[in-house]
């Protein structure tokens, strides 16, 4: 464990320090364990207002950097900071990435593919079906699903990507031993165990109205884009969309009923020039240049000798994972083949099977 972990967690406990001023005090000090000691006036020379100064002085001494660390191991919790190499890339690149993002679960790299999908809390029963259906695509098509883990279409997009075998973050406006809304304990049980948790917020920290709109961003920083299922013409799932264009992150959204209060926010955004989705085809069409050169660049060479079939297979696993049906649909192949090709694939090293029979390149 780094030597500093405990003192950027530290800082984080300090109300009014956030990524501007971790930057100033890492800068100045080069790193914050250096920072952690410092006198006031060596803090205000820095360029923090006093203001600040006078909160980091009064409340240092409240605070053990030890004893938080002891609190994340008793809860299975992990601190990233910017200097992480698992710190997500992309959350890094937005203009106020958190200096601390909690975690737990486990990120994976795949889970740069991911796509953030949001709508409405008291969502339609259109909603909820076209939530399961693209979200379950979007899985077959090697996204992880992020979203907020509040009732409504992001609880729904949460449980559609676990059936679907696929992997879903989550991220919280609390800290991560607090579950909200408590409806949803059980799904945050789940997501813990086959994907991940997040949050910039400390451990024992409440859920405050304040803090989702903030969290939002976070959602639309560490994906590729924002899918908006359903959202009424004030909505949290708007205020996500909107983070998304600040990002230059891509924006989606279903279209819905010209009488449905729950479809006015996003035809809006259809309107506005968001791209209008009907199918997970829809999403890879715009994210193609983010995502193919990726996967081709990892496409396995194999000798000219080996059999035919393989090239196909490997030649359609390098668009994303397929489950062994789609393959065997797309490649003429019967199925009692199919699954000798794989295996012999898998033992090459070429294809790895991510369950469920779906297969993907390694």
């Amino acid at each position: 464990m780094r030597e500093d972990l405990g003192y950027w967690i530290g800082f984080s406990l300090i109300r009014g320090v956030g990524p501007a001023k971790f930057s100033l005090l890492k800068e100045r000090f080069g790193d914050l364990k250096r920072a952690w000691f410092a006198s006031a006036s060596e803090l205000r020379a820095c360029g923090l207002d006093p203001s600040t100064v006078k909160k980091i002085v009064s409340q240092r001494p409240l605070i053990s950097p030890e004893r938080e660390i002891e609190k994340l191991e008793r809860e299975g919790v992990r601190a990233l900071t910017w200097d992480d190499p698992e710190y997500p890339s992309r959350l890094r690149e937005i203009h106020d990435p958190p200096p601390v993002l909690y975690v737990k679960g486990e990120l994976l790299p795949e889970d740069e593919t991911s796509i953030t999908v949001v709508g409405s809390r008291k969502c339609t029963s259109y909603g909820k079906e076209a939530a399961r259906r693209i979200v379950r695509e979007l899985v077959e098509s090697g996204f992880t699903i992020v979203s907020g883990l509040a009732l409504g279409i992001d609880a729904i997009a949460h449980r559609a990507a676990l059936e679907a075998g696929g992997r879903t973050l989550a991220v919280l406006g609390c800290g991560l031993d607090i579950v909200y809304p408590k409806e949803n304990r059980r799904l945050a049980g789940e997501i813990a165990e086959s994907g991940a948790l997040l949050s910039e917020y400390p451990l024992g920290t409440k859920p405050k109205p304040e803090h989702f709109p903030r969290r939002n961003r976070i959602m639309s920083g560490i994906s590729l884009g924002v899918l908006v299922v359903e959202a009424k013409e004030r909505s949290g799932a708007l205020i996500t969309a909107e983070f998304a264009l600040e990002q230059n992150r891509e924006v989606f959204a279903i279209p819905g009923s010209i009488f449905s209060p729950s479809s006015r926010g996003t035809n809006r955004l259809i309107k506005e020039g968001a791209k209008l989705v009907q199918s997970a085809e829809d999403v890879l069409e715009e994210l193609n240049p983010h995502i193919i050169p990726k996967r081709l660049s990892a496409k396995p060479s194999l000798p000219a000798s080996e059999d035919e079939r393989e090239g196909r297979i490997l030649s359609l696993l390098s668009e994303g994972p397929l489950h062994i049906d789609e393959l065997c649909r797309r490649s003429g192949i019967p199925a009692g083949d199919m699954a000798g090709l794989l295996t012999l694939l898998e033992m090459k090293g070429a294809i790895r099977e991510m369950g469920n029979k779906i297969y993907v390149l390694r």
